[in-house]
Formats: structure tokens, sequence, C-alpha cells
């Protein structure tokens, strides 16, 4: 459907307008226009809801942004196993408002005794070792992630805010449906671990919707984290449960990595986008670099004149997809091991380049797409000397913004959970490129950059983002869902944005995927029939799938919280 009305228009148009511009997108669809939640003093949106709760139940209590993430944190880590975690690592993107941003990288990482080849047969392929099992397992970040940004922002008390989640995994939580079907689901990993199938598959007898599920080890684990803070993680009794069970399993992580393991603080990415200040993820993740590619590319396109998922706009769209995907491939990596060229990547012209080479009317094969600096700055990216993820945000009454998108990789990580302990392992080992060259889970290539190292950490998809406008705060937006999480961040500001759709309505759009190797563009169900035989008479390889990223936004219209969460799923938008 062609829905006429010009989006140079969309700035100059009295709000009501703008809105049933919106409408008539979403009618296209076959999709019923949704309010956001709204609030006016804080709201936390996250992808379980007795998470988001106890983030709102710190903000109401006078807790800032930091105070309650750090809460909603360790609350999914009970009560969102297949993605919240302890044993895993991520990100936080923090903005105040005062204009002070940081982003703070806990990433997990290659423990000492890894090695580039480790994860090689002998026929000199990757094996599933850096999957399942505890050989997979990264160093995890996740807790000192957590105590750094509390240290550094937080305003109350460490015990009060990681309590909650203690509670919660000492006197159980009631399973819903979705937490139930996915924890008796046959494809994942913690059929394989005998202590996973104990403690989340009664061994065989998987609970039921609205059955309880304690986690008494975990409990522990959680109160040792109160009472001591990351040393109750790093150091003693945990610390040396861990190894010992890692010892025995020939897993690689030693009580030496958990001490020496360190959380990095990085400068946000930031960048412009239609008068809109961008703040993003740097490396190691690749996802800002790639989100400020795509607007660099898509700027001056007029991409957006046919509408929201338009034709002409997945187009332009899934062409600056596939460039960006083409130079993550070869280019990205830890910037502390490998000379990342981001600004080479960023550079207007470069883009500007990039964006000359998509042909308006046709796809452009992946193979003839490749890395795209010219040599003489390829010979600068040198050594230096030396599906399932989980996003929520909040925003507190002073307009203090937090991002955050931690992980275990895998669902459920690589399916261990650690005896006596209660939490489940990463497998954020094939986050590495195992092979150069060769695809990883999902389908990722990697190159060089992406080598395994000890004390490297893997290149990532996740893409925390902030928005503003002048030193006004505008939005709120992050993911979980692998390689797709960068499109699926990307998508739903360019419909807030671009087409001026609300934070619920711009969630619930149906969103696509292409990223260059396989050469296939991915539409989400709700694709009208003629906008598939469009995208397939203009050269793509069209397929259905069921999900690109799982998207959490807040967007602040004029002084309310407006927050929307995934109609299909079981999050929760909470706010005062």
């Amino acid at each position: 459907m062609r829905i006429l009305l010009p989006l140079a228009r969309l700035a100059h148009m009295p709000s009501r307008s703008v809105r049933l511009w919106a409408l008539c997108a979403l009618v296209s669809f076959g999709l019923p226009a949704k309010e956001p939640v709204k609030a006016t003093h804080g709201m936390v949106g996250a992808q379980e809801p007795l998470a988001a709760d106890v983030g709102l139940t710190v903000l109401k209590n006078g807790g800032n942004a930091v105070d309650a993430a750090v809460a909603v944190g360790f609350a999914l880590a009970v009560t969102h196993p297949v993605a919240g975690n302890i044993g895993g690592g991520g990100f936080m993107l923090v903005r105040l408002a005062n204009g002070t941003t940081d982003f703070l990288d806990f990433r997990e990482c290659a423990p000492a005794k890894a090695s580039r080849d480790m994860y090689l047969g002998p026929n000199g392929n990757p094996t599933r070792e850096s999957i399942y099992g505890w050989k997979s397992a990264g160093v995890p970040g996740t807790v000192a992630g957590l105590e750094l940004a509390h240290k550094k922002f937080g305003s109350q008390d460490w015990k009060s805010l990681v309590t909650p989640a203690v509670g919660l995994a000492k006197d159980g939580f009631t399973l819903t449906e979705p937490v139930a079907a996915a924890l008796r689901s046959e494809n994942n990993p913690l059929n394989q671990d005998p202590e996973s199938k104990r403690i989340f598959l009664r061994d065989g007898n998987p609970y039921k919707t609205g059955e309880v599920l304690k986690q008494p080890e975990l409990a522990s684990t959680l109160d040792r984290i109160a009472r001591q803070g990351a040393k109750g993680f790093y150091r003693g009794e945990t610390a040396k449960k861990l190894t010992a069970e890692m010892a025995a399993h020939g897993g690689f992580i030693t009580e030496s990595d958990l001490q020496d393991y360190k959380v990095i603080e990085r400068l946000p990415l930031t960048g412009t986008y239609h008068g809109y200040n961008v703040i993003t993820a740097p490396p190691p993740s690749a996802g800002g670099v790639g989100l400020l590619q795509m607007m660099g590319m898509l700027t001056g396109t007029t991409y957006e004149s046919d509408g929201p998922n338009s034709p002409k706009a997945v187009h332009f769209v899934a062409e600056a997809m596939r460039r960006f995907y083409a130079d993550r491939s070869e280019y990205l990596g830890d910037p502390d091991f490998y000379n990342v060229p981001v600004r080479q990547l960023l550079d207007p012209a470069y883009l500007t380049w990039r964006r000359g080479t998509i042909d308006p009317e046709r796809a452009t094969p992946s193979e003839l797409i490749g890395p795209g600096l010219p040599k003489h700055l390829q010979a600068r990216v040198s050594w230096y000397e030396s599906k399932e993820t989980t996003h929520y945000n909040v925003v507190d009454a002073k307009g203090n913004a937090v991002a955050v998108t931690y992980t275990l990789n895998n669902s459920y990580g690589n399916g261990i959970t650690v005896p006596g302990l209660g939490f489940l392992l990463n497998d954020e080992m094939d986050d590495f490129a195992a092979k150069p060259g060769a695809p990883n889970m999902f389908g990722m290539v990697g190159a060089d950059a992406n080598a395994i190292e000890p004390g490297k950490r893997p290149l990532s998809s996740m893409t925390p983002t902030i928005i503003t406008k002048g030193s006004k705060l505008e939005m709120v937006v992050g993911a979980p869902g692998g390689s797709r999480i960068t499109t699926g961040v990307a998508e739903v500001i360019f419909n807030v944005l671009d087409f001026g759709l609300n934070a619920q309505d711009a969630v619930d759009l149906p969103r696509f995927h292409l990223q260059w190797k396989p050469d296939v563009l991915y539409l989400q169900t709700g694709f009208p029939l003629q906008t598939e035989g469009a995208l397939r008479a203009m050269g793509y390889d069209v397929k259905p799938t069921d999900n690109v990223a799982r998207v959490e936004a807040i967007v602040v219209n004029n002084g309310t919280l407006e927050g929307g969460t995934e109609s299909r799923l079981h999050g929760k938008v909470a706010g005062y």
C-alpha cells in the first residue's frame, strides 16, 4: 500500500495529523493501533513483568534510574532464566539529566587459557564446543558491571537492590505460560545438563503454568552478592565452587580469571540523524557503528516517502543493512586488541559513497558487496601490540536514563547450571570467530578482528541507544535478538523519528532483516503479500521469520513517558 503523504511534511504537521497518518500505516498491515503505557514520574520497560515491577518499586521508593536498573538486572537473573543472568555479561548505557553520559562494558571475556584455534577439530573446522559444554563459557561480567554502575551513579543501599532477587529465588515465583512453555521446550539446552534438568525441568516432570519455581541455590549465591558485593561472586565461596566445577568438567575459567575481571568504561558512540542526537554502543559492540552507518546511508534518500514498511522503505533500509554487515564481518572487534577503524567507517564521505552504490530499483546481490573501506584505509586496521539476550530501559523522575542489554548468548546460555550455585553459564565464546570466515550460530561471519585471544571480548550486536534533541531526552531503546538486534533497534527508531508512530505501535510494526550473508531478506509475520511480491520483483530472496529482535522502547512525548513492549510477548512497561 502506497501512502501518498510526503514525509518531508511530517515535522510541520499538527500532532493529530501525524497520528492519523501513522494509523493509516498500521491499518495497511492489519494491525490495531495501541496506546503506549504512559507515566509522568518514572518508567521501566523489561521483558519479564516481575522484574519490571521490582524496578518500578525502586523508583517509587526514591531510587534513581541506575538503582532501578541494578535491581531489575538481578531480578531478571531469577525470573527470566532464558537470558537474565549473573553468569553472563553485557552493556549499560547511562545518560544523566545533566547531559553526562557513560558506557559500561561488562561483556564476558576469554579466559587466560583460551587460544585462537581452541574450537577447531582435526579437520580444521569449528566444533560445537563453543556452544555446548563447560569450554564455551567466557568469564562473566554482569555482577561486576552492575556493582560499578551502582558505585558511580546509584543512590540507594546495594543490599536493598539485590534483596528482591534473593526473595524471588528463595520463595519462588509463579510461572507464566511463556516462561513455562520455554522451559519445557524440547529444543532448549537444559535437557543436556543434570543440574539444569533437576532445577528447571524437575528431572523430566516439567513445570506447568501457575506453578511456583523456587531456586534455593541461586538465592544463596545472590545473598552473598547482596552482603559482599561483587566480591561475593568473583572471590570466596562462589568463585571456588565455580572454578572447581570448571576444572572437573574441562572448562577454562580459573580463580585468577575471576579475580582479574574488569569492567571497562568507554566513551559512547555519538552521531546525529534528522536533527536528533544519537548516543549508542561503541566496540566491542558492532551495534552502534551499524546504527550510525545505516542512518548515514539513508540520509538524503527520501526512503521514507512511501511510508513505513513500504517496498521503497524496506528496500533502502535493507540495502543499508547489507553494506553494514559486510563491513562488520571484516573490521569490528574488541578495540583493546584490534585497531577498529570507527572513524573511517562513519566518515560522511565513505557513507555517501556507500549510499551511491544502492540501486533505487533493484536489490544488489551480496556477492557484489564486500567490506568497503579503500585499501589504503584497510591497511590501518592492524593488531594492537599488546539467540538469547534481554534488554531493559529505565527513566526516572529527574530524567536520568539507562539502557541495559545483557546476555547469556544462546537461550539459557550453554544450558549448564553450576552445581551448588544455581546460575546458568553463558556460551559467549561462540561470538568470537572460531575460524575466520566461518559462520557462528547466528550465521555471522567474522575475521581476524574477532579471533579468539586470552582476555579479549567477543564482538557483539547489542545496541542500547538513547536519543536526545538538544538537551532533551527523546527516546531510550534496545533489544535482544542475536545478529538481528541492530536492525530491530534501527527500525523502531525510524518508526518513531521518521514515521511518527508512538512507542507501542513502533515496536509492534512487523520488522525485517538482511545481514549480507546469507543473502536473504527475512520478513516478520504480518507483511502484506503485495509487499512481499514487490520485494521479490526487485530481486530479493524473501523468507518468513517469526522474530526480528524483541525491542523495548520508552519515548518522551511533551514531558510524558510513553513505553512500548511487544504485544505478542510477555514483557511489561511499568510507570507511575
